[in-house]
């Protein structure tokens, strides 16, 4: 996108990073041979596959997801280089190494939600940093130059997905052992459908209204999503939170 509208008719896209990545998709083929059968969850009773009460959680939890999921789609990330560069004036030269950076810090972020969720629990981890990361994408658009945007995008990134790993060990968690291929089939089945639409109408959004207006619709869905999470599940607690809660070596109330 950013080639189309900054640079010569001429120029031609690299072609090596395309490749490379495909490269990159076949890498599994030769790990998961290797998996060991003891990964496979316990056999569950002829007929059953999702229990009545773990039914009620994943419907409740996959409507969540899907909002969730619509609001990651107007924050895709041509999207948002598109912002950039149109916002900003900035060229692929400089949004690239933005981009490696928000990776980078969302790599990171995975490690750090893990230890945080061992002291405040897996649903507050989740809300109480994914509401601070929407309200900075909406200082991101408001911004007044690339340098302080940049900045305040890698914050963001920094604390966007520490509710990735949480989100999905609290899925496994609440469900039975022989439920959770299912649980995460059907959780993570609502979220791509809901975030392969939502890029539609963001670029809709983005040509009819303003700019920044998937930013500010995307900021809104994931605010939303993270305080309809916390009353819901707040109290639905996974049984090794319940344990160290007993223990008193974890405080999984508001921080």
């Amino acid at each position: 996108m950013l080639a189309s509208t900054s640079a010569p008719a001429t120029l031609v896209s690299p072609r090596a990073p395309v490749f490379f990545y495909a490269l990159l998709m076949l890498v599994p083929l030769f790990l998961y041979p290797r998996l060991s059968p003891a990964v496979e969850p316990i056999a569950a009773s002829p007929g059953l596959r999702v229990s009545p009460g773990s039914r009620k959680f994943l419907a409740k939890l996959s409507g969540l997801f899907a909002l969730d999921a619509l609001g990651s789609g107007f924050l895709t990330t041509t999207l948002l280089a598109y912002f950039f560069h149109v916002r900003f004036g900035v060229s692929a030269a400089a949004v690239g190494p933005l981009f490696f950076g928000a990776r980078i810090a969302n790599a990171l972020s995975h490690l750090a939600a893990a230890w945080l969720a061992r002291r405040i629990g897996l649903v507050n981890t989740m809300v109480f940093t994914h509401i601070p990361s929407s309200l900075l994408l909406l200082t991101v658009a408001v911004a007044p130059s690339f340098p302080v945007a940049a900045a305040l995008f890698l914050l963001r990134e920094a604390l966007v997905e520490m509710d990735v790993p949480t989100r999905q060990s609290y899925v496994m968690a609440i469900v039975r052992p022989e439920e959770r291929t299912v649980a995460s089939g059907v959780t993570h089945l609502v979220r791509l459908g809901a975030w392969a639409v939502a890029p539609v109408f963001a670029g809709a959004a983005m040509q009819r209204f303003a700019l920044l207006a998937p930013l500010a619709v995307g900021a809104a869905m994931k605010i939303s999503y993270d305080l309809l999470l916390y009353f819901s599940f707040r109290k639905v607690r996974p049984p090794e939170e319940e344990r160290a809660q007993n223990a008193g070596t974890v405080d999984v109330g508001p921080p």
